[in-house]
């Protein structure tokens, strides 16, 4: 059977043709009628053998027959991983690339600056992960009310990685009439749930059996201990003339010391894990894929999704906990039918996961005899209380994982201490002779930077004090200002608050019948001071005003009235609203 045979209109065929597409793969001549056609469709197929085209194909023609004002999202691609978004993504273009339809990706790990701006200019096809997707449409940027076609990819590692609630969660954002496309290579009962919830009527392909192997890939175990692994690994590695290897390991700690062993041993290498910024990983496998990295070191976070041509060798490093994953570790090579081989290595402490392997294969792992390092640690681990075995990696990963968190904190305490210190010399540069006067807001902000409230009447009178002496020497009282709550001072203010305040008012002409001004009376040639001579003149000037203010009814100069006099007395001294102080000749002083 051919592409045409399928119904893909002329534009695909044309791209698949050539992407170097000859026939259909199982899964496709299932999946792709159907599809085609509006069915829901249910497909049961192990990785590696074409899901991406069985349903990328179908939706681009759908799409491309029914054009939608507006450019909306019209199709939804939910994937557990990056790196298989990414690669989904770059499927939709190579299969579209003679249409005129768009499509994205959107994952987490990077700014979405760029990516919320591709989807502002409209997007027929989004791929995305369910964190980013979350994120997005908790901020109203993305909208799902018009899709037409949903697809669920690789739906048991979703339960795997802890996504399921998150795509229940975004099931409840889509439309109810949809066309819904699922795939996963096992069936739990979890995901048998989700189905029966999420598929109306639903077309079931299935390929091959739950969990079997690609009959063209040629396994192998090696039994080493933990100790010789990495010796072994850089030995097939050039023994074999590996072109390119995938080697999976238990921990991300585990794979940044293999890919480090390896490159030591003189072998390229890097990893990819969790870890890793989005950046680094992206780099690490066009790396690989370009054949500048003889070995990529991962973690179960490549095991779905990488799709990369012509990989001659799978090395499991560490067995996995899952049976199911060490399927999908191998399928990795042997893709679209090619040949390929997996080796497996394992230690006394991995022989439970060896049994549970072989179980789920129906076959026993044929067993390389006649390498360098043969197993000779007998002793398995010891077990917990529950039973299990102590795994020596894990305790070193979580060593390395509080090394790095002690390393962290160290750098953050750093940090902060240099920008106090930074932050110390900046104010003292400000606050040195000469410097320049800082711009209004950073003198604003730099005054206001330290203040409190006052916790009492003292302390707030001496805070606005704008006297501010110097600190007086040890056991010597400081009598440079008075004090706020002294006696003198609480009585010269309450005088200074009863006694009455004249009012200002604008100058008047002089008049020239009026008598002259107490101050203007002066002997010639007298020595006295001016204040003392007056004083007779204004004592009669006060009598004056007060037998004036009589006839008025006791009433107070409120008119235009000349403003009451500085009333002096016999002495020649003020009165308490004037003078400075009543007690302060009976308190000592400096003087």
């Amino acid at each position: 059977m051919t592409f045409a045979q399928l119904g893909l209109c002329p534009p695909i065929l044309k791209a698949l043709a050539e992407e170097g597409y000859e026939s259909p793969s199982p899964i496709q001549e299932k999946a792709i009628p159907p599809a085609l056609d509006g069915r829901d469709v249910l497909g049961c197929a192990q990785t590696g053998t074409g899901k991406t085209c069985a349903f990328a194909a179908p939706i681009l023609q759908r799409l491309d027959g029914e054009r939608a004002p507006g450019r909306p999202i019209r199709a939804l691609v939910l994937t557990p991983t990056r790196e298989l978004a990414l690669q989904i993504q770059e499927s939709f273009a190579a299969y579209g690339r003679h249409l005129s339809l768009r499509s994205a990706v959107i994952f987490g790990g990077v700014g979405q600056a760029p990516q919320v701006e591709q989807l502002k200019k409209g997007v027929d096809v989004l791929v995305a992960t369910p964190g980013r997707l979350g994120d997005l449409y908790g901020q109203g940027l993305i909208d799902l009310s018009r899709l037409e076609i949903f697809v669920l990819d690789e739906a048991d590692r979703m339960l795997d990685m802890g996504f399921i609630h998150d795509v229940r969660r975004i099931l409840g954002w889509l439309p109810k009439k949809k066309q819904t496309l699922f795939f996963s290579a096992t069936m739990p009962p979890e995901v048998r749930g989700l189905v029966d919830g999420l598929l109306v009527n639903p077309v079931k392909v299935a390929v091959d059996p739950v969990s079997s192997l690609v009959e063209v890939i040629d396994q192998k175990l090696c039994y080493v201990d933990r100790g010789n692994k990495t010796r072994l690994l850089a030995h097939l590695i050039r023994e074999l003339d590996v072109k390119n290897a995938l080697v999976f390991t238990r921990t991300k700690h585990g794979a940044n010391k293999v890919a480090g062993d390896l490159a030591k041993a003189g072998i390229s290498a890097a990893a990819i894990h969790g870890n890793k910024s989005q950046t680094a990983r992206q780099q690490a496998l066009a790396d690989f894929k370009a054949g500048r990295v003889q070995a990529l070191v991962a973690t179960d976070i490549a095991a779905r999704g990488l799709d990369i041509e012509e990989l001659s060798h799978v090395f499991n490093y560490n067995l996995p906990d899952v049976p199911e994953t060490y399927v999908h570790r191998i399928g990795r090579t042997g893709r679209a039918g090619r040949g390929g081989t997996a080796i497996s290595f394992c230690d006394i402490n991995e022989k439970d996961e060896l049994r549970a392997i072989e179980k789920l294969i129906g076959r026993p792992v044929p067993v390389v005899e006649d390498h360098p390092w043969p197993m000779e640690i007998l002793e398995p681990a010891p077990r917990d209380k529950k039973g299990r075995v102590v795994n020596p990696e894990d305790a070193e990963a979580r060593a390395a994982a509080k090394e790095r968190r002690r390393q962290r904190d160290a750098a953050s305490k750093a940090a902060a201490e240099a920008r106090k210190a930074k932050a110390n010399q900046k104010r003292m540069e400000a606050e040195a002779p000469g410097a320049e006067p800082l711009a209004d807001g950073a003198a604003k902000k730099r005054r206001g930077r330290g203040r409190r409230n006052s916790a009492t009447l003292e302390e707030a009178l001496v805070a606005t004090d704008p006297i501010r002496p110097a600190a007086p020497e040890p056991g010597f009282a400081d009598f440079s200002r008075p004090d706020p709550l002294a006696s003198d001072v609480i009585m010269d203010a309450t005088a200074r608050l009863l006694a009455p305040r004249p009012r200002a008012q604008a100058p008047k002409k002089p008049k020239a019948a009026k008598a002259p001004r107490a101050e203007a009376i002066q002997p010639q040639g007298g020595s006295r001071p001016a204040k003392q001579k007056a004083a007779p003149a204004a004592e009669a000037l006060r009598s004056g005003g007060e037998s004036r203010r009589r006839k008025r009814g006791g009433a107070k100069n409120r008119g235009g009235g000349r403003p009451p006099e500085v009333v002096l007395r016999s002495n020649g001294q003020k009165d308490s609203t004037e003078q400075p102080s009543l007690m302060k000749p009976y308190y000592m002083s400096r003087d």
